[in-house]
Order: structure tokens, then sequence, then C-alpha cells
């Protein structure tokens, strides 16, 4: 049986995305929750001044991934939201994590928020597609923005149907890789 912490490449992670919000993004947020554009105000309100993305193959991969993370002795782990178990109503499933993390600075280390999503190759295909559609536009709520929330709903459910599927195989090779004579 294979490790519960091992993926069948042996790296549970397809690929890294990595972002600082601008300065203005900062001040915009914190005035959209009511708070003045202080370096205090960005350390205790924001959780996603740097945000990570870690893109896995499998399902299974997003959990191996958030365990490998918790477990580390320099994260701390404040918040977990689970979007795979949990989905949104429009069908959006990712695993998100809020951390704090040591960042080193000239006058020290200072304890610093960041937001880490974990999905699959897919929940990302997905998710960036979505949100490149839907980001910031004034679509309304008339008829044509209920068939296009369905249309994306319908999509997020054959992506996750697509995932499952794929977890499947995949477990079947690991299956079938045990009872196979080396």
């Amino acid at each position: 049986m294979m490790n519960s912490l091992s993926s069948t490449t042996g790296n549970p992670i397809s690929s890294i995305k990595s972002r600082i919000k601008t300065p203005l993004s900062i001040y915009n947020k914190l005035q959209r929750l009511g708070y003045d554009f202080t370096e205090q105000n960005i350390k205790e309100q924001l959780n996603d001044v740097a945000g990570i993305r870690v893109i896995c193959s499998f399902i299974d991969d997003i959990y191996i991934m958030a365990k490998l993370l918790s477990d580390q002795d320099d994260i701390t782990v404040l918040r977990i939201k689970d979007y795979i178990q949990n989905p949104k109503d429009n069908g959006y499933r990712s695993y998100h994590m809020i951390v704090e993390i040591p960042v080193f600075f000239a006058e020290g280390k200072t304890p610093m928020r960041a937001e880490i999503q974990i999905r699959t190759i897919a929940m990302d295909f997905w998710a960036s597609l979505e949100h490149q559609l839907r980001y910031k536009k004034d679509l309304g709520s008339n008829e044509q923005y209920k068939l296009i929330s369905r249309e994306l709903y319908d999509c997020a459910c054959t992506i996750t149907a697509v995932d499952k599927q794929m977890q499947n195989i995949k477990n079947l090779f690991e299956e079938y890789s045990e009872l196979t004579p080396r």
C-alpha cells in the first residue's frame, strides 16, 4: 500500500503560482472593509496580501499538500476553508488555508498572513476562466446573468466529475501496481 503522504508521481505539486497585492489593491480592500491604510491594519485585517496557489494533479494530492504545510514548524495555520468538501454555490472548489509565516526584513523577522489555495489542474482551469469572465463586471441580475451562472455551474460540475474520475484511475493504477510483482 502506498504511504498516505505520497503521490503516484512522487511529487504532489504540478505548479505553484504566487502574487503580492499592489499597494493600490491593499488600499482599496482596506477602504472596502472600512479600515484606514495603516501598517497595523494591513497586518491585522488582511489575510491575502501574499497569495500562493498550489496546483496539484489529483484531489488526494491537495490533502497531502495541506498536511505537509500544516506539519511545517514555521507555518501556523489560522483558518481552513475546504471548498472541495463544501463547494461554493457557483460550483467553485478549492482548499484554502490562511497561514502565518515568518517574513524576514532588515529590521528582523515579522509574522505575516498569507492565503494558500490548493486545487487541481481542472479546478484551476475552471476558477481562472470563471474569474476572467466575471470578475469586476457589472452583469446585473437579469436572465442572461442567470444563464451564464447556470452554464458556469454546469462546467464546474463537469470538471468535478472529471477530477473524480482521474482520481479513480490513479487509485486503480496504485492498486494494480501493488498486485503486480516487480
